[in-house]
């Protein structure tokens, strides 16, 4: 492999480093307004009479943020591991000049770190998708009629508990 090849072979990691910090600040930002939006809800709770209906919602909101939370902290560690596996793979890369290295083993890191923000980008989906059942939660609870009923059902607007959450 010649310099310019080695150069290459270590900048492309280094590039992905610096993308994975980026998707660490948003995650690390998701993860704390998840955190601070349990604690405001969790104390919402606190302070409801035990009769309200309201608690019921507060319920369920915290049941899903609680679950975003988790995985937006898990999407955040294999955001760090594949940030990891990065800066391996440049140390490898680099080493080559030094020491023998077969370049399956860089690839490797390289691959693995690839793999996890995979597996981030899975987490974060599904953490996104949740949001939404927040939403038709308190949505519910605002539209119900006088009678204390859900809104009729629409096609993409059913109610958080017609999906068993």
């Amino acid at each position: 492999m010649n310099a310019l090849q080695q150069i290459g072979a270590a900048v492309t990691p280094a590039v992905m480093v610096s993308a994975c910090g980026l998707v660490a600040l948003g995650l690390d930002n998701q993860t704390a307004r998840m955190a601070m939006r349990l604690r405001e809800l969790a104390r919402e709770w606190r302070e409801l009479p035990a009769a309200s209906p309201r608690r019921a919602t507060v319920r369920r909101q915290i049941a899903v943020l609680d679950r975003r939370h988790g995985l937006y902290s898990r999407a955040l560690l294999l955001n760090y591991g594949a940030l990891f596996a990065f800066v391996v793979t440049s140390l490898l890369w680099l080493g080559q000049a030094y020491w023998a290295v077969p370049s399956e083993i860089p690839l490797a890191t390289f691959g693995l770190g690839v793999a996890m923000l995979a597996a981030m980008s899975v987490l974060v989906i599904a953490s996104v998708t949740l949001a939404r059942n927040t939403i038709q939660s308190e949505a519910a609870e605002i539209l119900a009629d006088a009678t204390g009923r859900p809104p009729a059902e629409t096609p993409g607007n059913e109610p958080a508990a017609a999906h068993g959450r």
